[in-house]
């Protein structure tokens, strides 16, 4: 393995292993659990979870892996707060969107050559990249596993029980 093969299936771990620990934590949950709030007044279970499916459904077309197979999610889960959508998808169909959408998101990072991850993502433009041609696929990666490992802190202050 070149040490450029070594950075980036580090890189794609460290997401597989966050998507792994956010998956056994909200998919273990009961459909009454998921719906306490973080602390008192702040975003329940249900809407860290959607937040970060949304999120992550919109890295396939920055990453140039396809149309998102789940953007309706945006409405409940990026465009409103918390507790303004009446009907929330279920505990089952998040679940389903989840492992269709990370499954997604795996089989095309592992089809990436280690050079593929320094390429632009599609919001960049030409000349954009070239200013700053860090902005490119593995930080999106990077940007995305640091995300998701934020709201796995948020979601771990729940109280037990």
């Amino acid at each position: 393995m070149t040490p450029e093969q070594s950075v980036v299936a580090t890189a794609v771990q460290s997401w597989t292993i966050n998507v792994e620990r956010a998956d056994k934590l909200f998919a273990g949950l009961s459909e009454s659990q998921i719906l306490q709030e973080v602390a008192p007044g702040r975003n329940r279970l249900v809407y860290l979870w959607g937040h970060l499916l949304a999120v992550h459904d919109a890295m396939a077309p920055l990453m140039g892996l396809g149309e998102r197979l789940h953007p309706e999610l945006d409405a409940i889960f990026l465009t409103e707060a918390d507790k303004k959508v009446a009907v929330l998808p279920s505990a089952a169909e998040l679940k389903k969107h989840w492992d269709e959408v990370h499954g997604r998101l795996l089989e095309g990072f592992r089809r990436f050559a280690a050079s593929d991850w320094a390429q632009k993502h599609t919001a960049m433009s030409d000349d954009d990249f070239k200013a700053n041609p860090l902005r490119n696929r593995l930080a999106v990666l990077l940007n995305r596993t640091n995300h998701l490992s934020y709201h796995l802190g948020q979601a771990a202050l729940v109280p037990k029980g």
